[in-house]
Order: structure tokens, then sequence, then C-alpha cells
């Protein structure tokens, strides 16, 4: 066995790769519980890497012996991939590298078989195979939950309620949520809760088979470890080291299965990093890294601070920008980069001229590969995915929405467009009937469809079937409309729909009644007038929309060396480009109304998420780095984010107009004193854990005072009597603050 020193000599020499001194000691410390805080860009996977190297070729530990466990199949693979080709030879393939659900699905399999349950995988890859036996004709998880919601609510079920229904279900089994408290989790699906109940009823009631998906897997491993000493005795005898990647993204029932295997020996390392926790609407936990000293009182936590990716500009600025958030550790990421040009801030008149503004900086690229267009909502990537297709673009997208063209709004859409082609077909009119203005009746459409003259449909309405006298009137405008659309242009002809006809009207009470997002709902039908433009007839409409379909499918399996890349800011964690465009950037969006209002309520957890989801999308770029806003959408003002507003203060802080000290209120109404003369005092509070209401505190201008209350970016501190309103960011920046 040689030394440390000769380990890292030799690995320099052999595969270029010098580590860092807080690298060095996350490979050196294997022994006992470890939280490895690592930034952005900051070595991580190089590091468990060489770790689990160095116990292999300097501790002697059997490979087989070591579990590594990452967050996602493709992380894995990469890990296990990397390790090969760091340490190739013998040991290369006997690390243990998988996902969490792999290792919870091999417990519950081993308790089955013992236990001689019948069961069925009914979700993902595995949805459809069978286990112990053989019952075909078992249904899908996703066709499970369809039946249920038509039964109960008496509705079909659309692809965005399905998606949410499907997350609250992740969401209530990941954090452990009993039943009786379900009716605290909100959901915005009608009779969620009891979906929910039979839901679970359904997978244990069918014909002696019991049916799980990858949740079950999870929450029944976990009870399975807690009551079957023998079974997790063996697998706690079965790994001696164990290290889990992107920790921030584990579940409360991930920790606790980890937990129960790391019991004895406490060799557990964790690699996380708190300010890229992105996922609380999928039960992340990221409380347990803040409490992981509560549980591991012995643990070392060591950070990995230094940014090897991102030039100093974007590096400077992403660090003070998450220091906004209070529940975080302290941080302070940094470069040996050299700087690079500024953030770019894009301010648009209208949200119409993103995609093109966006696609126009990318046809002047040499190369499209090196950028990335981020954005928080899948639908964002349909107008990017229209512009770059016209102008001949290569692209990839991650996380595609191609539940898009299956919508139902566009599918409405698409069936008021036949209407202007045909209006002699019943089983037409049938599927778009309640969502136009001619106030027809189901008993009236029932007895439509048993009518057969090749007629149109609104005279047969009028003369055979028999409508109420206030009902003549809209159907013959609606007749008439539909035979002038043929000859409109498709912009032409969805102003009409939405309007005219009155379809839009129709979405705003279905948004009221049933529980949509009206705002995504509109959203669909400006997106098909985006498309649409430029466009000749109908026909051209249609063929256009099967084709960015069919383009938008191909292109998640596109490896063109030249296409720009296309993700949701959650997908793309992890990588990384030259440049990085972040667009729809404003109020409503990143952050959310949902997270807005939270916040109104006194619940700062989901905006601090939102930071997070920023602060992870501006840390994917090396060297450009732009932000996309806009002042206006749908007809109607719309304001910046909050975060392009923190960053514009961060790059050039706003100037003071006051002398002698005296504070002036900003534009915000928020005081700033005269800082050139400020002196920072070692003792500054930099973080904003340290600032909270009934704390003392020192201002080096207005004295001694007490801090009333911090709410988003301001923080309010009582000076002799007087309150006033500070700039939490720029207090934190310029150390104007200390501990009295």
């Amino acid at each position: 066995m040689t030394s440390a020193g000769d380990f890292f000599i030799r690995k320099e020499r052999e595969l270029g790769i010098r580590l860092n001194r807080v690298q060095k000691q996350a490979v050196l410390y294997t022994e006992g519980p470890l939280l490895l805080l690592a930034s952005p860009g900051s070595g991580k996977t190089t590091t468990i890497v060489m770790r689990i190297g160095y116990l292999v070729e300097e501790k002697g530990v059997e490979p087989s012996r070591i579990k590594a466990l990452t967050f996602s199949r493709a992380a894995a693979t990469d890990m296990k991939q990397r390790f090969q080709q760091f340490f190739p030879g013998p040991a290369a393939g006997g690390v243990d590298f998988s996902t969490i659900h792999s290792l919870a699905f091999q417990v519950v399999q081993e308790h089955f078989r013992r236990a001689g349950i019948k069961y069925r995988v009914i979700e993902g890859d595995a949805g459809g195979q069978v286990a112990s036996g053989s019952h075909p004709g078992l249904p899908h998880k996703r066709q499970i939950l369809r039946e249920l919601y038509r039964r109960i609510v008496g509705e079909n079920l659309t692809e965005d309620q399905l998606e949410e229904l499907t997350t609250y279900i992740t969401f209530v089994k990941n954090k452990l949520v009993p039943v009786e408290r379900l009716a605290h989790v909100h959901c915005d699906v009608p009779e969620a809760q009891r979906i929910f109940r039979e839901y679970e009823a359904f997978k244990r009631a069918e014909a002696g088979w019991l049916l799980i998906d990858y949740d079950d897997m999870l929450v029944m491993a976990n009870r399975i470890l807690k009551k079957d000493e023998e079974l997790l005795k063996k697998y706690q005898a079965r790994y001696d080291y164990i290290l889990t990647d992107e920790s921030q993204d584990t579940s409360l029932v991930q920790h606790a299965i980890i937990e129960k295997l790391a019991r004895d020996h406490e060799n557990l390392c964790v690699v996380a990093d708190d300010d890229q926790s992105i996922y609380g609407w999928r039960a992340a936990e990221p409380k347990y890294l803040l409490d992981f000293k509560k549980v591991y009182p012995r643990a070392l936590i060591l950070k990995m601070e230094q940014n090897y990716r991102s030039s100093k500009n974007i590096v400077h600025v992403a660090n003070q920008f998450i220091k906004r958030n209070k529940n975080r550790y302290d941080k302070n990421m940094f470069t040996f980069n050299p700087p690079h040009r500024d953030i770019v801030i894009q301010d648009l008149v209208d949200y119409r001229q993103q995609a093109k503004y966006v696609v126009e900086q990318i046809s002047q690229l040499e190369n499209p590969h090196e950028a990335a267009v981020l954005y928080r909502n899948r639908s964002s990537s349909i107008p990017l995915v229209n512009e770059l297709d016209r102008r001949g673009i290569p692209f990839c997208i991650k996380d595609a929405d191609n539940g898009f063209f299956s919508h139902w709004v566009v599918q409405d859409i698409l069936n008021f467009m036949r209407m202007a082609y045909t209006d002699k077909r019943p089983d037409l009119l049938e599927k778009i009937y309640p969502k136009l203005n001619g106030y027809i009746t189901k008993q009236q459409m029932a007895a439509l469809k048993e009518i057969h003259n090749h007629e149109s449909v609104f005279d047969n309405l009028v003369r055979i079937v028999g409508v109420k006298d206030y009902q003549i009137g809209p159907l013959q405008t609606c007749k008439k409309m539909f035979a002038e659309m043929k000859g409109l242009t498709p912009v032409e002809a969805i102003a009409v729909i939405r309007r005219d006809l009155g379809y839009e009207h129709t979405l705003m009470n279905m948004s009221e009644r049933l529980g949509f997002r009206k705002e995504h709902l509109i959203g669909i039908v400006n997106t098909l007038e985006e498309i649409a433009d430029g466009l000749g007839s109908l026909e051209e409409f249609a063929n256009r929309l099967q084709h960015l379909e069919n383009t938008m499918k191909a292109s998640s399996r596109r490896m063109d060396a030249h296409a720009v890349t296309l993700s949701t800011l959650h997908s793309a964690k992890g990588l990384e480009f030259d440049r990085v465009y972040i667009i729809d950037l404003i109020e409503g969006v990143l952050p959310s109304n949902d997270d807005i209002q939270r916040l109104r309520n006194k619940d700062s957890a989901a905006m601090e998420e939102a930071a997070r989801l920023f602060y992870v999308g501006m840390t994917r770029a090396k060297t450009h780095l732009e932000l996309v806003t806009y002042r206006n959408k749908d007809g109607g003002k719309v304001k910046e984010s909050r975060f392009v507003t923190h960053v514009r203060r961060i790059q050039a802080p706003p100037k003071s107009v006051a002398k002698n000290h005296r504070a002036a209120p900003s534009r915000h109404g928020v005081e700033q004193p005269d800082r050139s003369t400020i002196p920072v005092s070692p003792r500054a509070i930099r973080t904003a854990n340290g600032l909270t209401a009934g704390k003392s505190v020192r201002h080096p201008v207005f004295g001694r005072g007490r801090i009333v209350k911090v709410e988003g970016e301001i923080v309010e501190i009582v000076f002799n009597g007087r309150p006033k309103k500070l700039s939490l960011p720029l207090c934190l920046e310029k150390g104007l603050l200390e501990p009295v």
C-alpha cells in the first residue's frame, strides 16, 4: 500500500487529473459519515470516482463491497463508465452502481419471493412485465388512473391533469404522508384524494396479484427493511461503503432506506448541493442535508466551492444571487477562470419577439451545439421548435412536450377547421358542439346523429331536430362563419374560432369550472397562432402541426454534433454549455404565480426553490449567459422576473444620491446609504440565515437596530424607533450589518 500522496501523484501522471485541497480531503476521508457539498462545476463526479478508486487501490476494499447510488439510470451509467475509464482492470466492473429505485426493487423482489407473492410492475419501462408467473391483460398505471377519473368525476382526464395526479401520488408516498393527512397535500385535480384511495385499493384487489408502481418500490422496501430484521442484516452486511450522489434530490423515504443500510458502519458519503435542490414538488427533502449533523453527529462536512466551469463574471453573480435564500449552508463559490463579458439581460417589448430573437442569435454561431435554450415550462419549447425548424437549424430537445400536439385544445382547433370544409358531418360537430356559440343540447346532438341525409348539420338542427327560437340565429351565424372560414388564412381562422365562435370564452368557463389553468389553455391557442403565422391555408396549418410533431419526436434521439439543445431548467441540471439563454423570465413563470402567492402567505419554501432553479440555469453557462424577459404578453403588461432584477442589482448596484451618509429612498422604496466611505466590519453578516426577526444588529450609518422582519429581498429594521427598509442582497454583499 502506498501513501495517499503517491496515489494522487500517480493519478495525475496517468490521467492528467489534479485535485484541489478539498477534493483530496473528500477522497481520503473514508471512515465515517461525510457530507460533501459540491457547488456547480466543482468536479463532483471526478472526486467521487477518485474516492471509489482510492478505496479499491489504496485501502484494498473489495469493489463489490462498495455501493454507489445515483438519482437516475443515466447518471449511474455515466459514473460507472467514468470509473472504468479511470481505473481499468479487474476492479472496474465490480463496484455496484445503481439507482435507489433499483436497490429498493431488489429488496422488494426478495421479500416477495420468500413470501410467495405474485406481483407486477405497472409503469415505466417495466410496465407490462410480469414477475412470479404470468397474468396477461393487467392494466398500466396511467390506464388505471384514467379509468378511475372517468368513473369518479364523469369526464376524461387530460394529459396535464394526469401528470399532476401522478406527481401528487409520488409526493404523498415519498413524503410518507399518512392517509389521514391526505387533505393537507394540495392537488388541483378534482377528487384527487378519492382517486388515490381507490387506486391503492385497486392494486391490492387485482385477482390475487399485487400491482406495484415505482413509488411502491420505495415505500415497500422501507417498510420491509424496518420489519424484516433478517433481510435488513443481509443488505447491511453486503456493503461496507455507501455513496449517494445528487442527494439534494433524494426523498424522505429514500433517505430512510439509505440510513437503515448504513446504520452499523456509518461509512456513508453523501454528495449534494442544497443550492441545487429543485425537486420539492416531487418530494425531494433538502432539509435532510441541513439536519445531517443531527442524524450523524460525528459527520464531517466539506464544501467544494471552486468552480471550474464558468467565467468569473457568471460565478460572482450566481454566488451573490443564491445568498438571497435563507435555508442553506453558507458557501462561497469562486473560480480562478478569467472574466468574460457580463451577463446579458435582453428586455424585449413583446413575448412574440422572444423565439425569433433567440433563434437569430443562435443562427450567427459557427456551431449551434455550443448553445442551449433553457425554460421552466415545456410548453415554451414549441415556439422555439417552430422558429428553429423554419430557419433550418438542427435542435435536440430534452424532456420534450410531446403531449402538445395531442392536447385537446389543439384537437379542438383542428376540428373547428375541419368543419370549415364540411358542415355535413354530425361526428365532427359532436366533438366541438359544447364549445361554440350554438347552445346545442346533448339531446339535440343525439337526435342529429340519427339523421343521415348528408345535409348541413345546422340546417338539420333547425328544420328537423327542432330548436328553440333563441338558438336559430346563433346556429345560422355558425353556419355562415364556418363557410367563410375555408377561405381564410390559418391566423384569421383561429381569430374567428377563439372570438366569433366563442371558443376563448368557453376555455375561461372550463377553467373556472374544472380547475384548469386558463393561462396555460390560452397560451396553447396563442402558440398555435404563432405556428400559423405566414401560412396560406388551413391544410398547410394541419400539415405544419404534423411535421413539427414528427420533428420533435425525432429530435430527442438526434445525435447531431451541430444541434442546439432545448431543455427545461430541471432537465438541464448536470449539463454545461458555452452559451446559455434562459427565456420567459417574467413574474408568473419564474417565479410562478403559486411561488408568489405562497410567499405572500409567509411560506418562502417555493420561492427559495424557484431561486435555486434559476441558479441551476445560470451555472450551466461557461462564458455567455443571456437572460431574456419582455414587457407585454397576450395584449397585457407583464413584469420582469424579480430574479432578473436581482441580477441587475448585483452587476450594477444602484448609486446613492445622498450625501453625508444620509439614506435616500430608491424607486422601490428601499433605503440605500452612501457606501463610498462605509468601512466593512470583519464580523459582518454575510448570509441570510444570520438575519432573523428580533435579532439586534449594527449598521455603520444608522447605528444599532432590531430586525422586525425579513421578506423577499427586503430586511426591515427599527433604528432609534424609526423603521427602515434595506436591500437584503446589498446588506449581505457589502457587509453592512453585524451582530450585536
